[in-house]
């Protein structure tokens, strides 16, 4: 019976790990109240030279585009909403 305890608790957790995996990044833990704007994050984005931008939107504490860099290779980028700093990138081809 313990063995089957343990299967089960084991089979239970794999859902919860596979979540923390799959998260993103922590960019700020300052409140909504202190980010920039969605038009202000989009303007400094297009200043630091990404393009064609697909999707931006709100994950977690960032700001989050899918979209192409100056070089015009696949881009997603997780930036600190407060500062406009870029936290985490994936740079394709």
């Amino acid at each position: 019976m313990r063995i089957v305890s343990t299967v089960a608790l084991a089979a239970l957790s794999l859902p919860l790990l596979a979540g923390v995996a799959l998260a993103g990044p922590t960019c700020t833990k300052e409140p909504k109240s202190a980010w920039m704007s969605q038009e202000a994050m989009k303007a400094k984005i297009a200043d630091m030279g990404y393009q064609k931008i697909k999707t931006f939107k709100v994950t977690g504490s960032c700001y989050e585009i899918y979209g192409y860099d100056k070089a015009n290779k696949k881009a997603e980028v997780y930036f600190n909403p407060v500062d406009g700093s870029i936290v985490k990138a994936e740079i394709g081809d």
